[in-house]
This record gives C-alpha cells, structure tokens and sequence, in this order.
C-alpha cells in the first residue's frame, strides 16, 4: 500500500517536476535526492520479495492449512531508515582519484576527498572487475562504502556432460551432497545447533528482563548471530564451489512457501528451520558458481525424501526420522535419509539438463 502510493506519486509528478519541488525545500541536490528514491524503492522491493518466501498459513474449519501469498499490503506501517546511508553512483556521486588512494564522494556542502582501506579487496580494483552503485553506510561510528561490483564471464554450458550436484539442505546436516559420480558428503551442523541454542538462551534471558540495557543488548546480540550466520553460509558455498571448480550444476530444492518437519529436533531448537538463512546460502552459491562458468538450478521439493531411487516408490512412512534412515518396504533399500534427499534431487538435476523445464517427482504407490 505505502509503496504503490509513494511510487505512484512519483510517476504521476514527473520525476523533473518533483526534484525541482524537493530542491526548493531542501539542501539535497538533484542526485541525492534520485539516491532517496532509488534506496527506498531497493529496500521495498527487497520486502516484498521476503514477503513471498513466507506466505500466511491457518487452518480452516476442517483443520487443513491454508497457504495465502503476501506482497507489501500486508504491512502495517512504511519501512523505517534508523541507520544513515545513501546510494552513490559511479563517477556521479563517487569516484577513486589520486591513483586509487582516495575517494572522492558527492556530500551536501561539495565534494569530499576521503582515504579509505582496501585491505583484502585489492583484487576487485583490477580491470577485470567494474565498480556500479555503492551504499554509504555509517555503522557504530564508521563509515563503510559496499561497492557492487561484476565481471563478464562465460555463461555455462549444459553441453559435454557437466557434474552435477544435488544438495539436500537442513540444520542437523547444513548440507548434504551427492554429485554424477556416486560421492555423497556430510557438512555436520552440530555445532551450528548448539551455536543457536546459546543465542536463544541469551535472547529468551534477555526479553524477561525488559530493561533498556537489556534492549540494547539483544539488538547488539542480534547483530552479531547475523554475521556469524553469513560467515556459515560464505564458507560453505565456497567450499561446495573450490570442491567441484567449474562446469557444475549445482541442483537445489526450492524452498519458497516450504514448511519443515521438525519433530526430530529439540523443542527449544524448533523455530531454528525458519530463522536460519537457507536462501541466503542459495543466493551465494548462485554468485559464487556463475563466477566459475557453473550455474545453480531450482527444482520441486516434493516427495524428494520419500522416493526409493532403486524402485521409485513413493512412500511416507518409508522414512524413520527417528533413526535418519530410509527403508523402502518394496524393494528393501536402506539409506541415510538426508543422502536419499541429495540423490533425488539429484535425479531431478539430470532430467533439468535433459530439457525438462520443471522436473518434479510424480508419487507412485508401486514400483514404476
């Protein structure tokens, strides 16, 4: 609602009648003001984009969930700005000069010359990469400038017969991969669980306190669960990239509206499945392949972890959460659950790359 207003106010103005309205009550000039606009509309459009992830789910009268898809009517006030920051784009509001050892940036009085630190990103001032839009930000008394940035590559190829690499996602394994050549491979996510039980603990100690130090605290808390959570993810796409190089399908389940069976977790660690980022590991993979001439590939989550890959049949009670083992009851397979997920959904990658645009499990009851 917020959001169709502002833009739809901004369409119906003009955008030349508008910054010459806004220039004459304010000390912005003509880009700034273009920066409020295009910060806002990134920020919208990134809400809305979560806003799909998670539908609203009730059960109706015959106890049966109903799935309603959400967009940005749903929220109940604008988004707020608490944290300074501003879109600056190249050579307009922020360009390198004195041999990239300064940065020069367009402020409210005139431009500012500006040293900065590159430590450990020498490599993206380089030819092969170009600088785009960047994000002043401030952040506990400093100032941090994130630079997108992109470099043209080769786009991949599903000729000459690519690996592929189906990686079934959890949290009692973060990941668990089985790749063409028969390999499977566990990434233990022990720790991590018993990392995300220290922090609930704190949060739920906190949140009894209620006091203003406790406030400050949690949002500190916070904060800091947010980048040990992107740290996890960065090295396990990197990791899953360095181990298969280029050339790779990486196959993922896509995990939009998904709900996650949590009966065999602890019941302090139940919300876990819907707090943790897995699209945010899916989002640096996807960047981290396509660097590499790789690509990642989405596919239908149904019945991936309950398909016998040796007889095809399609049976719940085939897998045993309590022992993590599937036994089909047809054919007398046995397998780790989670390595039966990577394997289907492996499957499911080799009839992508055969020309199945949507490839899905379909759920037979016999052998076929």
């Amino acid at each position: 609602m917020f959001y169709r207003r502002v833009f739809r106010a901004y369409q119906l103005l003009g955008r030349a009648s508008l910054l010459k309205t806004k220039q004459k009550t304010c000390d912005f000039n003509s880009q700034m003001i273009q920066s409020v606009f295009r910060t806002v509309s990134a920020r919208y459009k990134t809400v809305r984009e979560q806003l799909k992830q998670h539908s609203y789910r009730y059960k109706n009268e015959e106890s049966k969930w109903i799935q309603v898809p959400r967009d940005l009517n749903w929220l109940a006030k604008p988004i707020q700005f608490r944290r300074p920051q501003a879109d600056l784009v190249r050579q307009s509001n922020y360009s390198f000069v004195d041999g990239m050892r300064k940065i020069s940036i367009t402020t409210l009085g005139k431009r500012t010359k500006l040293s900065f630190t590159d430590k450990g990103f020498e490599k993206y001032f380089t030819d092969d990469w170009k600088l785009g839009t960047a994000k002043l930000i401030h952040n506990q008394g400093k100032w941090f400038l994130h630079i997108g940035i992109t470099k043209e590559g080769s786009d991949f190829d599903t000729k000459n017969d690519p690996q592929i690499v189906g990686i079934d996602r959890g949290l009692r394994f973060l990941a668990t991969v089985f790749d063409s050549e028969g390999k499977t491979s566990f990434f233990d996510g022990q720790k991590i669980l018993h990392k995300r039980k220290k922090f609930i603990e704190i949060r739920r100690c906190l949140q009894s306190k209620g006091t203003k130090s406790a406030k400050k605290r949690l949002k500190q808390l916070a904060q800091r669960e947010n980048r040990w959570m992107t740290d996890v993810n960065h090295r396990l796409a990197k990791t899953l990239v360095t181990a298969y190089g280029s050339h790779t399908l990486y196959v993922l389940e896509d995990l939009t509206h998904v709900t996650f069976n949590t009966d065999d977790l602890p019941k302090s660690l139940r919300n876990s499945h819907r707090s943790w980022s897995f699209f945010q590991l899916e989002t640096f993979l996807t960047y981290k392949a396509q660097a590499i001439q790789s690509t990642v590939v989405k596919v239908s989550p149904a019945f991936t972890s309950q398909r016998c890959p040796r007889c095809g049949l399609v049976e719940k009670t085939n897998r045993h959460h309590d022992t993590h083992e599937y036994w089909c009851k047809q054919c007398q397979y046995r397998c780790n659950d989670d390595r039966l997920g990577a394997m289907n959904i492996e499957m499911l990658g080799q009839e992508w790359l055969n020309g199945v645009k949507h490839p899905k499990i379909e759920k037979l009851t016999t052998a076929g």
